[in-house]
């Protein structure tokens, strides 16, 4: 990505959502998808393991993850889903309907988009009824579109 100031190389922060232009020090700020989502496009250097499309480094609510642009899906690393799903406002025309997860889903084997074993399918331990796909060797949880949603509706439903 070039600084749209000066025309000059921006680079990714460490561990932000923004890039810094090395030469005027600007920093850029991508908007945020449809999903809530800060789309960074630089790739991650994994694919997505339900569509196998490249991933990108993303992140939410200041929190570095990598998403697919194709089926909106996301790898969080465990010690963030907690921060994530307190600090997540998500999009404004999120409307959860509370659904059932699909029990099919629990025999489910995806690949790890790091180390490419099968990640255990499970029901997430907090709320949203959700059931999510981790590896506990890489320590990444795999939500599905709409998961996060899910368990962050959820978070608030039962804080009311």
């Amino acid at each position: 990505m070039n600084c749209p100031n000066c025309g000059a190389p921006m680079q990714l922060k460490p561990e932000l959502d923004s890039f810094r232009c090395g030469y005027c020090q600007s920093v850029y700020l991508p908007d945020r998808n449809d999903d809530g989502v800060r789309v960074l496009d630089e790739p991650a250097n994994q694919n997505c393991p339900v569509c196998q499309t490249p991933l990108v480094q993303a992140a939410i609510a200041k929190i570095r993850i990598v998403y697919c642009t194709a089926c909106h899906g996301m790898s969080v690393p465990m010690p963030a889903l907690e921060a994530l799903a307190e600090e997540w406002e998500g999009p404004a025309h999120a409307a959860i309907a509370p659904a059932a997860p699909d029990k099919r889903d629990l025999s489910r084997k995806i690949g790890c988009p790091r180390c490419h074993r099968p990640m255990d399918a499970h029901y997430y331990a907090g709320p949203g009824n959700v059931i999510i796909d981790s590896c506990e060797d890489c320590l990444l949880i795999w939500l599905d579109h709409g998961e996060l949603q899910r368990i962050v509706h959820a978070r608030r439903l039962q804080q009311a």
